[in-house]
């Protein structure tokens, strides 16, 4: 592959600065007003808006998927054809895992028919959570992008170039994935029951 230094390092450059500044909404900055499903999709196309430009897919987000989600009961069902916080605070925590682990899994994070004070405490903290991992995926960008960003201290483990970066985040991702999907399969086991041993077995 032959890419041009400049240009990624300006693309870079304005997505670090973007994802600087994001933040998924509050539970209180989420509108509990009740909106139909058009008006649903344009928020949340909004909230999750830190795609760049050229990779969005813009049905990413559609009528169809949230009415699975709600088929499926993955997501409460809406309340006379109307979403209000809890559904709005569901789908951004479902839009945003999804994108790495499968939905069957997602369900496991986050449980149904649930007292809505304690989705709002399950939304706080993923919120929360995604801001400290947000921030140090970041570092670990600045870190690992030396040579790309000209930085003048480059650790010997940076990415020389941009395919070594493609390579590295590509890796990352997949073991993140797993050891995601490894502490999930530990849930609700013990020593006694297998649980380490079911780590070893995968």
């Amino acid at each position: 592959m032959n890419f041009d230094k400049g240009l990624v390092a300006g693309k870079l450059r304005r997505w670090e600065k973007y994802l600087e500044e994001f933040e998924l909404p509050s539970w209180n900055d989420i509108p509990n007003i009740g909106l139909y499903m058009e008006q649903v999709i344009i928020l949340l196309k909004e909230y999750l808006d830190y795609l760049p430009p050229e990779l969005k897919d813009e049905q990413i987000i559609t009528a169809a998927t949230i009415n699975n989600y709600v088929r499926t009961r993955i997501m409460p069902e809406p309340v006379k054809k109307k979403y209000y916080r809890e559904h709005i605070a569901y789908l951004v925590m479902i839009c945003t895992m999804k994108q790495i682990l499968p939905i069957a899994v997602v369900t496991s994070i986050i449980p149904m028919n649930i007292p809505i004070d304690e989705v709002e405490k399950i939304y706080a903290r993923y919120a929360e959570k995604h801001k400290t991992t947000k921030q140090y995926f970041l570092n670990q960008i600045r870190l690992i992008a030396g040579p790309i960003l000209d930085h003048k201290e480059i650790p010997d483990e940076s990415a020389q170039d941009t395919e070594d970066l493609i390579i590295m985040c590509t890796v990352s991702a997949g073991f993140s994935r797993l050891l995601a999907e490894k502490l999930l399969l530990l849930n609700g086991k013990d020593l006694s029951n297998g649980g380490s041993i079911e780590l070893k077995k995968r």
